[in-house]
């Protein structure tokens, strides 16, 4: 029996500089010809998910009220960072970019109907929810003996690592600089580039972290608080040659430093001295806030670099459908190796809410990545 409700996360930032997280019985749609409704048992906290959740919400002034089915969450907003948040104040936001779950219920096309009963994994919000209604070519079957656990996290992360890959091809060059590259997506983007042979230079903040992906087999690994940074990080690209960046802290000067580095290593191979710097580009795109101050740049990286902005949706609808059909399927084919995600704990939605559970998710911490499972009580 196809239930009326179900519950769905929502957060909301008042104009007075309140966020507000609520739990609201949202009604289910009953599917049209073309549509599947899916029990959602699965779906990931990313960080670009918590920037929906929380804004710029001060995460140390959490409190709750409410009732215990329906708790209610606040924290304030300090005014300087309102301005921000202009584009979503008293607008009720539902969350959640990825999941997976179960399809019970279609619509009577044959496209629907086919999927009735399968594990599927759907890309676009709001997943913080128990169910969604979905067109079938959203969906994309998971493997068999694939649970919806283990298909969550399909698109966000394994997209991005390959979009990051394929950037780079399309630009023209032939190795990567990774920043954060310890967490989930750093990782799995390193698995990727073992399997297709691509050299990769990994930065991280601390050497637990670098350990770590040493034991994961990564062949460049640089330490940003070591005193032989800079050293390090030059001899790695004179080594791999890596002309990009794509970097998650986004504040401070570490793609600066980057860019000087790549600079030094293209120097070291210079057959001749121009004062303008080497003639090749250097490109460092920012994908992430970890920092979010300014980001300092140091004019000692010759003239030919740039800096911007790199999102994934915007990559997916560049690269058009079809590219994009062919980066998912790889995904589905090696979930359980090259794309598969590790999470620290699974939680209900009512969990989301609570502001203990906030403060652990929240730091973003290597191998703390959470999970929600919108079907728990």
């Amino acid at each position: 029996m196809t239930p009326s409700t179900g519950l769905q996360l929502r957060s909301t930032i008042s104009s007075q500089g309140e966020l507000v997280l609520t739990l609201v019985d949202e009604p289910v749609i009953a599917p049209g010809p073309d549509e599947v409704l899916i029990r959602v048992e699965a779906t990931p906290i990313n960080p670009s998910d918590q920037g929906m959740l929380f804004g710029a919400a001060d995460l140390s002034t959490l409190s709750t009220s409410g009732t215990a089915a329906h708790p209610t969450t606040r924290a304030n907003v300090p005014e300087r960072a309102m301005r921000a948040m202009a584009g979503r104040l008293d607008r009720s936001m539902a969350l959640g970019h990825e999941g997976a779950g179960v399809v019970i219920a279609t619509g009577a096309s044959p496209e629907a109907k086919a999927l009735m009963g399968k594990v599927v994994a759907v890309m676009g919000g709001p997943m913080y929810s128990q169910y969604r209604t979905v067109k079938a070519p959203q969906c994309l079957v998971l493997p068999p003996g694939i649970t919806p656990a283990e298909g969550a996290s399909c698109f966000v992360n394994p997209l991005t690592a390959l979009g990051m890959i394929e950037t780079m091809r399309r630009e023209g060059h032939t190795a990567l600089v990774h920043t954060a590259a310890a967490s989930n997506l750093g990782q799995m983007l390193n698995r990727v580039c073992l399997k297709d042979g691509i050299d990769l230079v990994n930065i991280v903040r601390n050497a637990d972290q670098a350990q770590l992906l040493r034991n994961a087999g990564a062949k460049f690994v640089c330490n940003s608080s070591a005193d032989t940074f800079a050293d390090d990080l030059t001899a790695a690209l004179i080594t791999t040659g890596a002309t990009i960046a794509f970097d998650a802290i986004g504040g401070g000067k570490l793609a600066s430093k980057i860019l000087t580095c790549m600079e030094a290593a293209l120097s070291n191979t210079a057959s001749e001295y121009s004062r303008y710097g080497t003639t090749v580009h250097k490109q460092v795109y920012i994908y992430g806030g970890l920092d979010t101050g300014p980001t300092e740049i140091i004019r000692n990286v010759g003239m030919y670099w740039g800096v911007g902005g790199w999102l994934l949706f915007p990559f997916i609808e560049n690269i058009g459908a079809q590219a994009t059909e062919s980066l998912r399927q790889r995904v589905a084919t090696e979930l359980k190796t090259t794309f598969a995600s590790g999470y620290s704990r699974q939680i209900s939605l009512k969990e989301v809410l609570q502001p203990d559970c906030i403060r652990e998710f929240s730091k973003r911490a290597t191998g703390a990545k959470y999970l929600i499972n919108p079907s728990l009580p």
